[in-house]
């Protein structure tokens, strides 16, 4: 089959089987075929290398997209047993070993670099965040601001690339897959997935929220209106910048975070912005028609990745949240079998298909040096809870309302 194919059908059939069961289905094909082909004419010779060419081809493709598959005792002894009788099929042709040994070779440098990556993540891994301390009350006005560290908006926008771009190199397709295995489905009883794998989908979601309120933080704190108006039009200027590159994450996160109520509510700074390029941005993220104008620009990036010929055009960072919500609806309105009972192999196509992208999306390599103090600004500066937002917005310009004076009153 065509490549699509073996994609779609590996990541899908966990839904239904666990991956070390399967690959026990390919053996047992494996010593079936040998059987029946054992018989010595040159004709079955023939076949039999025919077959064993197919069955490596199959488990290439495996344990390229799906080394994780092979991280557990009974997968990997499957794994020798099968790659063992193939090269019994085609004993003088020696190719097939050396494709063979390289392929394991390959199996485990991923294997080893994803367990390392894994050790390292456990050791940072915190309850919440990952970022620096949640502040509850406002910090000291004299800690430095973003703009004391980086107050070009383009620079800002490539870190941010740089930081999506790495978080996104930790997610794979299975952990995606989970969202649709993690459902009820009609083979619930089957034991499949592991907790641990949802936690790069966690991870990277949370560094979207610390952005978001990272960007209503460094403008609520600032006093004085003139700076605060200013601190406003240059995280516009970012998002802007955001869109060129095809970093939608980093830009919905910046817009998300402008929109906050403490920020928003901040009427005087909002009278002296310039609105019109945050009326653009506002535009191209209107949630209006399942958020169409956003689709239309991904597309556009997409279009533009794919016959680019640098990796600075190849950027497609999609809005992560929207594309999870795509995958869960996609599953949800189309049945895992259809009314014969056979398994609905349309819904997954189309569910592989997106996840096909984001995977093609993913393996740019980042075209920005990185910055190690703009980096650390972004992923430790302090910021301040939904209640020290509101003080320190409060602070900024009073309340307005009654109910902003109750609200007030209640935080004091």
């Amino acid at each position: 089959p065509q490549r699509t194919y073996i994609f779609t059908f590996l990541l899908s059939s966990r839904v239904f089987i666990h991956p070390h069961e399967l690959l026990a289905k390919v053996g047992q094909i494996c010593i079936k075929q040998k059987q029946q082909l054992e018989t010595g004419t040159e004709a079955e010779k023939a076949k039999l290398k025919s077959f064993a060419a197919k069955i490596i081809q199959l488990l290439k493709e495996w344990t390229e997209t799906f080394p994780y598959d092979f991280q557990d005792e009974k997968s990997m002894k499957e794994l020798k047993e099968i790659a063992h009788r193939i090269t019994q099929c085609d004993e003088e042709n020696g190719t097939v070993k050396k494709i063979i040994s390289q392929m394991t070779q390959n199996l485990l440098m991923a294997l080893s670099a994803r367990s390392q990556y894994q050790e390292i993540r456990e050791k940072f891994r915190q309850p919440v965040t990952d970022k620096g301390t949640i502040l509850k009350t406002k910090a000291q006005s004299t800690q430095k601001d973003i703009l004391s560290v980086c107050c070009d908006p383009l620079i800002l926008a490539q870190q941010l690339t740089y930081i999506e771009l790495e978080r996104v190199s930790n997610i794979y397709p299975e952990d995606l897959m989970q969202i649709v295995s993690h459902m009820d489905s009609l083979d619930n009883h089957k034991c499949r997935g592991d907790v641990t794998k949802t936690y790069n989908l966690e991870a990277y979601d949370n560094w979207f929220n610390c952005l978001s309120m990272l960007v209503a933080t460094e403008i609520c704190r600032v006093v004085k209106k003139k700076q605060r108006t200013r601190m406003v039009e240059f995280f516009i200027d970012v998002a802007r910048e955001c869109f060129n590159i095809g970093n939608f994450n980093s830009m919905m996160a910046i817009i998300s975070g402008m929109n906050l109520s403490p920020v928003a509510r901040l009427k005087k700074t909002w009278s002296k912005v310039k609105t019109a390029k945050f009326d653009v941005l506002e535009h191209h993220m209107d949630p209006s028609s399942n958020f169409c104008n956003y689709r239309t620009a991904l597309q556009g990036a997409a279009q533009r990745s794919q016959t680019a010929n640098s990796n600075r055009e190849k950027i497609v960072i999609p809005v992560f949240n929207l594309f999870i919500k795509d995958i869960y609806f996609l599953h949800k309105i189309h049945t895992n079998r259809l009314p014969n009972g056979q398994i609905n192999f349309k819904k997954f196509w189309e569910i592989s298909r997106q996840i096909h992208d984001f995977l093609t999306w993913k393996q740019v390599e980042c075209p920005f040096e990185k910055d190690k103090k703009i980096q650390s600004y972004l992923l430790t500066a302090p910021i301040y809870s939904e209640e020290a937002l509101f003080i320190a917005s409060f602070e900024s310009e009073g309340p307005e309302n009654h109910m902003e004076k109750d609200s007030w009153k209640t935080l004091r």
